[in-house]
């Protein structure tokens, strides 16, 4: 549905000077009601990443800081020279990127849902949602019937990215979606949806992170205790000579999310 209507806003002739276009005139400074705030509050209370939903808020809290922007533009400089492009590969490459950033966002948005009504006990139909959100809203789209039928396939699915299909698009999609992020860094131009969806996908596919690090800063400067590969438990190392033990490591982690 955004994607149909933006195609008729670009294309919109102004109607108040009967020059150029509506979207041209527009001031580049978005309002919201709350509702991304509502669920990037609650994926951080929950423990769920929802960092393109969230990458989208912020997008307009940055937008809204308009005075702030025109000031900095005349201090803060972009690259010096632009890559040039295939206009039709470019096309097609933002059209792949789109669609696979797309996934990544339904794969956060039902991840949140999923984990809450696993907590609660809500036994909530993601399949069912799927449909229902097809039916009519801002969100509806083609899209969610292959998302329903994906979670009739499998009610459990951990993640909408695993889904075999789903999965083999991305891969698929993943060479144009990583141009597609170059070449607007290389241009100065900021995409952070589709940066937080690549990140979040890249993230999601590796069997090991760097976590390993923060586990053991967390350790260094707050004894937080931090867990091994090798074996079972809760360990507390003594970094350096001013680092002392800190007893029952285990009371160390209560509280953490």
């Amino acid at each position: 549905y955004l994607i149909e209507i933006t195609g008729h806003i670009f294309a919109k002739r102004d109607d108040l000077t009967d020059e150029g276009y509506v979207v041209d005139y527009a001031l580049d400074k978005t309002a919201s009601k709350g509702t991304g705030l509502w669920t990037a509050v609650s994926a951080a209370n929950n423990g769920v990443c929802a960092s393109v939903i969230a990458s989208a808020l912020d997008a307009r809290y940055m937008s809204s800081r308009k005075d702030e922007r025109v000031a900095a533009s005349g201090v803060l400089q972009g690259p010096p020279e632009i890559p040039q492009i295939v206009r039709d590969q470019l096309i097609e490459d933002v059209r792949q990127a789109l669609y696979a950033a797309k996934v990544c966002s339904y794969a956060q948005g039902m991840s949140l849902i999923k984990t809450v009504s696993d907590r609660e006990g809500w036994g909530v139909d993601l399949s069912s949602c799927a449909r229902i959100w097809k039916g009519g809203c801002i969100i509806r789209a083609a899209l969610l019937d292959r998302i329903k039928n994906a979670y009739t396939r499998d009610s459990e699915l951990a993640n909408l990215m695993i889904d075999p299909e789903f999965a083999a698009e991305l891969n698929q999609r993943q060479a144009s979606w990583r141009r597609v992020i170059s070449l607007c860094i290389a241009s100065g131009i900021p995409c952070p949806a589709f940066s937080a969806s690549l990140s979040y996908y890249d993230t999601y596919r590796r069997a090991r992170l760097p976590a390993c690090l923060t586990q053991c800063q967390r350790d260094y400067f707050g004894g937080h205790s931090y867990q091994r590969t090798d074996r079972e438990g809760s360990y507390h190392c003594e970094w350096t000579d001013e680092h002392k033990s800190i007893g029952d490591v285990n009371a160390r982690s209560l509280g953490e999310v």
